[in-house]
């Protein structure tokens, strides 16, 4: 039986989606014949209530100078980022030394460029381009050693800051314990991943992938908070990628705790999101989602093409065996993914341009979290008769 690789307590299994192909391995066609898959399973613990996957792939498999995600191609996370980092600088003592772990291309880091600062950003494309504005960015991965190195050079952190990397990082104790030895006295942990609560409620499978390590609730990151001398001081909800919890941490009794903490506790609590039944419930919606969406895509009359090449779309058209019989193209915007080919499925990836010039009819929005930023954007593709295919939190056309 698979053990915790937090505690080592008996896992229990939620929803095994088979083998997968690296969810942002975007490729080109010499390349199918060599292209890996990894199984994808996961599972929760019942002892401290953490949702995990229950393999690890590698991660120089999946954050290297191939990496594919620039985060600065939304507007929307880019006026998030900006309210994140508004945030923090009101809990910050003059001349702070802020590190965010995982900074991508800059898109938050850039609202402390002009103290000290410093980004840990392994994929050394998306490090590159956060240097190109003027970024100060180490491209190794955090780790202790690594947080006794910054303190010995740079003395203490002010803040450590994360969003949608931690959950990332399988050696989360290692990270945790970076974090203790790293932060200042009075200095604050603040990150933001994916809510367990909230794929529950949308039945968003899709957030499960090979870099979601883990998918995290409050009663999770505070019984591990608790085991590296830390403590959750707030836990606010955030309406990004499907529902998100920024947990903001510091060293146990150096600041007062908002109350929110013991809202969300009370919440998660009556819902059961650390009882098996909670998760076996999901595992029968997840399994009834995938056959409606079959029954959707393959009723279409006429052409149907993707919206947004996601890493959550990995997920989707594998486990549902979608493919080019089904969708035509998936339109996207990064730069990196035009000309490729989706992971597993191999549907040709082509430039937003493409769906302009010729609009299909149907579209199936696998950017769903984005969703109020591009139906406004595709309100005259819309208007003209357009639909949008969605599949969260049910199926059904829009």
């Amino acid at each position: 039986m698979s053990r915790c690789r937090l505690c080592d307590a008996a896992l229990h299994p939620v929803v095994d989606f088979g083998p997968m192909p690296i969810a942002n391995g975007f490729l080109t066609p010499e390349r199918f014949a060599h292209e890996k898959r990894f199984p994808l399973e996961v599972a929760m613990c019942p002892a401290c209530a953490m949702v995990q996957l229950v393999d690890v792939v590698d991660e120089a498999a999946m954050f290297n100078a191939d990496y594919a995600f620039f985060s600065s191609t939304s507007a929307g996370m880019a006026r998030h980022f900006g309210r994140f980092a508004a945030d923090v600088k009101r809990r910050l003592p003059d001349d702070p030394f802020v590190v965010e772990l995982g900074c991508n291309d800059g898109i938050m880091l850039r609202h402390f460029a002009d103290g000290r600062h410093l980004g840990v950003e392994p994929s050394a494309n998306v490090a590159d381009a956060a240097r190109k504005l003027g970024l100060d960015v180490d491209t190794r991965f955090f780790t202790a050693a690594l947080a006794d190195e910054l303190r010995q050079t740079r003395g203490p952190a002010d803040a450590i800051l994360g969003a949608n990397v931690v959950c990332h990082i399988p050696y989360l104790d290692a990270v945790f314990d970076g974090v203790r030895r790293l932060l200042g006295p009075k200095g604050v942990f603040a990150f933001e991943d994916p809510y367990i609560g909230d794929i529950l409620a949308l039945t968003s499978y899709d957030q499960i992938y090979d870099e979601h390590v883990y998918y995290f609730s409050l009663t999770a990151v505070a019984k591990l908070a608790a085991r590296h001398g830390l403590e959750v001081i707030d836990a606010e909800r955030q309406p990004v990628h499907g529902g998100e919890v920024r947990f903001t941490l510091a060293h146990r009794g150096a600041r007062p705790i908002h109350a929110r903490v013991g809202e969300l506790a009370a919440e998660e609590a009556a819902r059961g999101l650390g009882q098996p039944a909670t998760f076996d419930a999901f595992a029968a919606a997840v399994a009834a989602s995938k056959d409606a969406l079959v029954k959707a895509v393959r009723g279409v009359d006429g052409p149907l093409v993707g919206y947004g090449a996601t890493s959550k779309s990995t997920t989707v058209l594998n486990y549902c065996g979608l493919g080019p019989d089904d969708l035509a193209y998936i339109s996207d915007v990064t730069p990196t993914k035009i000309g490729r080919y989706a992971p597993g499925s191999h549907i040709p990836i082509r430039a937003y341009a493409d769906f302009c010039a010729d609009p299909p009819q149907h579209a199936l929005l696998f950017a769903w979290n984005h969703a109020a930023e591009i139906v406004a954007k595709e309100a005259d593709w819309r208007a003209a008769g357009g639909r949008f295919l969605t599949y969260v939190p049910r199926v059904e056309w829009r």
